[in-house]
């Protein structure tokens, strides 16, 4: 009977666990006033400068992470795709930033010379010692989040869209099948290697996976609430 338990749980995909346990998490993101605001158009464009600023700030480290896992990647496919994912996170910190930044009436090199914030330093930083530290599986879930919250909120977004064509845009672009198309390659990517991986590695990539998806939501507030340095 243990043995017959044992197969059916080790059965279920990697990707159904992962995302049961932020479900809460997902919930939170998706009612937060910063998100809501987005769709009814009602969000400060100053919350929306303070995440354009720390999304420039937060793409090049999570473009040396996602580097990172692509020099631990299982196969050669996996290594092209991450490489890629790598510099396009680069390209879209250089191209649609810079095009949020001339609409809110600054530029790409101003927002380079801004602090980077509490929320972003944590986060970042904690996704490089993921990456550097820990398996291949640990890595990716580090990750994934960034992937696959945005993909779901863009989804989510999409069939209301926002009043305002600047939000529109943002909403478009990670609701865009496109970018759909990379993440749901990314989770396939978790289900493989989380499938051949110990149930102690797995948990341990699970707790990696459920911290950056808390830092999804923090990441948000702290746009919302234009977080500075307390001191």
């Amino acid at each position: 009977m243990a043995t017959s338990e044992f197969t059916v749980l080790r059965s279920r995909p990697y990707s159904e666990e992962l995302w049961e346990a932020i479900t809460p998490i997902y919930k939170a993101i998706l009612a937060h006033p910063f998100i809501s605001g987005l769709v009814d158009g009602t969000l400060p464009r100053e919350a929306f400068r303070h995440f354009v600023v720390q999304d420039s700030h937060y793409l090049r480290d999570y473009a040396r992470a996602l580097a990172v896992c692509a020099a631990r990647a299982p196969g050669e496919d996996d290594v092209r795709a991450f490489a890629s994912d790598a510099v396009g996170a680069i390209a879209a910190e250089q191209e649609m930033h810079a095009a949020f930044m001339a609409d809110l009436g600054g530029s790409a090199e101003r927002a380079a010379e801004l602090p980077v914030g509490p929320t972003t330093r944590a986060y970042t930083s904690y996704l490089l010692a993921t990456v550097y530290g820990g398996s291949f599986l640990d890595g990716l879930a580090a990750v994934l989040p960034c992937y696959w919250i945005y993909a779901r909120v863009g989804e989510a977004l999409l069939e209301e869209s926002s009043p305002d064509p600047l939000y529109r845009r943002w909403i478009a672009a990670y609701g865009d099948e496109a970018f759909q198309s990379v993440v749901r390659r990314v989770v396939a990517l978790a289900d493989r290697t989380g499938a051949e991986a110990t149930e102690a590695q797995r948990d341990r990539a699970l707790e990696h996976f459920v911290t950056t998806s808390r830092y999804e939501w923090m990441f948000w507030d702290a746009a919302w609430r234009k977080e500075t340095w307390p001191v």
